[in-house]
C-alpha cells in the first residue's frame, strides 16, 4: 500500500473527514448510546449493536456477519472494554470489505495490460455517473495518461452535452453521435479512434435506464461484444456508480446491474451529503465487488481512491 499512502495527502484526508462527517456523527452517536452504562458484552449489547449497524444502512446480511463474528470472539471473555469492542468491530468490517488492486491505477509510471485500457461506466441516471467519468478523466490526465471519453448514453441529449462540458473542462477528446444513435456504434467509433491516437485509457459512459432489465442486459452485452472486436477483452473494467445518499435503494441498483453485466468495481458518490455512508460496507460485502472510488465533495479533486483501512479508521476515530 506504499504507493497509495504517497498519493493520499493531508488535504485528501481532510476532505475524507469532511465528507464522512454526517455518517460518522450519526454512526458514533448511535454507537455511543448503545455503549452507555455497559460493563460487559452480552446478548443485549450485541442486539443493540445490530440495531446500530442496520440503522446505519450497512444492511441486514452484512450486519449479521459482523455481529456473529463479534459474538464468537467475545464468547470466552465478556468483560472486554469498549475500546476492545470498537477495535474488534473495525477488524471485522475490514475483513468483509473486498480489496481492489490500487497499485496500477494510481502509479504514474504504470502501464496497462491493454492499450487502450477500456472502462465501461454504468449506473442509473442521477447518481453522478457522468460527473464521475469527468473527474476520472481529470485524474488520469493529471497523472500523465492520454485519455478519451465515449458518449454512449445516446438516449438523453443532456447526457451527451454534460459529458462534452466535462471533456472540454478537462481537455480530453470526446467521441459522440446524435441523440438516439446506437450506443454500440459510439463505443466502436471511440475505441477505433483511441487505437489510432495511441490513447492509454478510455471511459465509455452508458445509459442509466432500469425500467426493463432485459433491455438493459441486451444493450450492455451488445456494447461489450462490439468493444471486444476492436480491443481484445474490452471492457477491461466495468465500473458501477452508486449514489451513497440513497441508502438501501443503492442495494437494489447494485442487484439490477450485477444481474445485467459483470461489474468489476464500484464508485460510491455523494458521501459528503448523507449520513448513509454505511451502505458502502454492505454493498461491497454482499456483491463481493471492491469499492474503488468514493465521492466526498463536488470539486474536481473530490473523487478519491478508496483505502478501506483509512476509511474505517476515519469512521471510528
Amino acid at each position: 500500500m506504499g504507493k497509495l499512502k504517497a498519493f493520499f495527502s493531508k488535504q485528501d484526508q481532510k476532505k475524507l473527514e469532511e465528507g464522512l462527517a454526517n455518517t460518522k456523527k450519526s454512526f458514533l452517536s448511535k454507537l455511543g448510546t448503545a455503549l452507555v452504562g455497559k460493563t460487559k458484552i452480552d446478548e443485549e449489547l450485541l442486539d443493540e449493536l445490530e440495531d446500530v449497524l442496520i440503522q446505519s444502512d450497512v444492511g441486514v446480511a452484512t450486519t449479521l456477519k459482523i455481529i456473529n463474528a463479534l459474538e464468537a470472539r467475545t464468547a470466552k471473555d465478556k468483560y472486554l472494554g469498549n475500546e476492545d469492542l470498537m477495535r474488534m468491530m473495525q477488524e471485522e468490517i475490514l475483513e468483509l470489505l473486498v480489496s481492489p488492486n490500487h497499485e496500477k491505477e494510481i502509479s504514474k509510471d504504470a502501464s496497462f495490460d491493454h492499450k487502450p485500457h477500456v472502462v465501461m461506466v454504468v449506473g442509473v441516471n442521477g447518481v453522478g455517473k457522468t460527473t464521475t467519468v469527468g473527474k476520472l478523466a481529470h485524474q488520469f490526465k493529471s497523472s500523465g495518461k492520454k485519455v478519451m471519453l465515449g458518449a454512449a448514453d445516446t438516449f438523453r441529449a443532456g447526457a451527451i452535452d454534460q459529458l462534452q462540458i466535462w471533456a472540454d473542462r478537462v481537455g480530453v477528446p470526446l467521441v459522440r453521435q446524435e441523440m438516439g444513435s446506437d450506443p454500440a456504434s459510439v463505443a466502436f467509433d471511440t475505441l477505433e479512434s483511441a487505437k489510432a491516437q495511441g490513447v492509454d485509457i478510455v471511459f465509455i459512459d452508458t445509459a442509466g435506464r432500469l425500467h426493463n432489465k432485459v433491455n438493459l442486459m441486451n444493450e450492455l452485452s451488445k456494447v461489450k461484444r462490439v468493444m471486444d472486436k476492436v480491443v481484445p477483452d474490452a471492457p477491461h473494467e466495468v465500473l458501477l456508480v452508486l449514489d451513497g445518499s440513497t441508502g438501501q435503494n443503492a442495494f437494489e441498483q447494485a442487484k439490477q446491474f450485477t444481474a445485467a453485466t459483470e461489474v468489476t468495481s464500484l464508485a460510491i458518490t455523494k458521501l459528503d451529503g448523507t449520513a448513509k455512508g454505511g451502505v458502502l460496507l454492505g454493498i461491497s460485502d454482499q456483491f463481493q465487488i471492491p469499492v474503488k472510488y468514493i465521492g466526498v465533495g463536488e470539486g474536481i479533486e473530490d473523487l478519491q481512491f478508496f483505502d478501506k483501512r483509512n476509511f474505517i479508521q476515519t469512521l471510528f476515530n
